[in-house]
């Protein structure tokens, strides 16, 4: 009987290519393996499961691999770092491509590894997009690969984001792409603090990333929902669009249709806009749980 991991990892290997070394090779139950969720970056796997145990069969293949592998639980109380499982070690940081774009992954950072591989096929399209000169604004913006992706094309990045450290995360990113991040901004604090500052400084931007977590609570105490407060959070930053310019609209929160998403997002903006909606990358078989909505004149 056909196994049903090698099945999963065998359909995707076209997908993995000297540009592309970051990608999910298995998508639960989307290939009839519910509750489990296998990632490879630059051929060091990470194995994600819902439940608290590996099934024998599914650890015992993995074992066979000879793979660096590492196990992380997808549980809401859990954020520790992925732990060991089988294969070589990996003990440092090391470097995965997509699109062409190098970037630092890290199995000791926490919970996140330094990417989220669903939105691969929103930074090919921000890489089309992006012209030398052009300005991008990156908000929420994790460990910037948005913003290496842009300013690989040409482009001047400004990177927002709460974190200190994972702003420090996206400056050596850019450095991985042999860019210098003295020629790039970077904002620490919150998303709306900012956005307000940049609409009064009338500073504009050719494009704005916005993937905002589904909940989250600033320095001061102040809370943000996706499914009530995106609305605001949209016609903010369209605040800040040049004329011309285009926002990416994104969110995985599940308590909304896509339909539904497109109505809160575009709500409040102070000019109409254009809206398209953005497919998953074709690896993700199971649930379409990301939003992605394009937004331009």
């Amino acid at each position: 009987m056909p196994n049903p991991l090698e099945i999963a990892v065998g359909k995707r290997q076209h997908l993995l290519t000297d540009q592309t070394s970051a990608l999910r090779l298995v998508d639960g139950a989307g290939d009839g393996l519910p509750g489990i969720i296998l990632e490879s970056f630059a051929n060091r796997w990470l194995v994600s499961t819902t439940g608290s145990h590996i099934p024998h069969q599914i650890r015992s293949w993995l074992e066979d691999q000879k793979k660096p592998t590492y196990w992380k639980q997808l549980n809401q109380h859990q954020k520790e770092p992925p732990t060991h499982l089988c294969g070589p070690a990996v003990n440092e940081p090391f470097i995965a491509t997509e699109n062409g774009v190098r970037f630092e992954i890290s199995f000791q950072s926490g919970y996140s590894q330094g990417i989220f591989l669903d939105q691969r096929d929103n930074r090919a399209e921000v890489i089309k997009r992006m012209q030398p000169g052009q300005t991008l604004l990156n908000t929420f913006a994790y460990t910037g690969v948005f913003s290496s992706a842009a300013a690989k094309k040409g482009a001047i990045t400004t990177t927002l984001d709460l974190s200190q450290p994972y702003l420090d995360w996206a400056k050596r990113n850019l450095k991985h792409n042999a860019m210098e991040p003295a020629e790039h901004y970077f904002c620490k604090g919150d998303t709306f603090h900012w956005l307000g500052r940049f609409a009064k400084q009338g500073r504009n931007f050719d494009g704005i990333i916005l993937d905002p977590p589904t909940f989250s609570r600033d320095d001061k105490g102040k809370v943000f929902r996706v499914e009530k407060d995106y609305d605001e959070l949209a016609a903010l930053a369209a605040k800040c669009l040049a004329p011309g310019g285009w926002m990416l609209c994104c969110t995985n929160f599940r308590g909304q249709s896509p339909k539904e998403f497109e109505s809160l997002a575009t709500s409040k903006l102070p000019r109409p806009m254009r809206a398209r909606h953005a497919d998953m990358p074709e690896e993700y078989t199971d649930a379409p749980y990301l939003k992605s909505l394009w937004l331009e004149p």
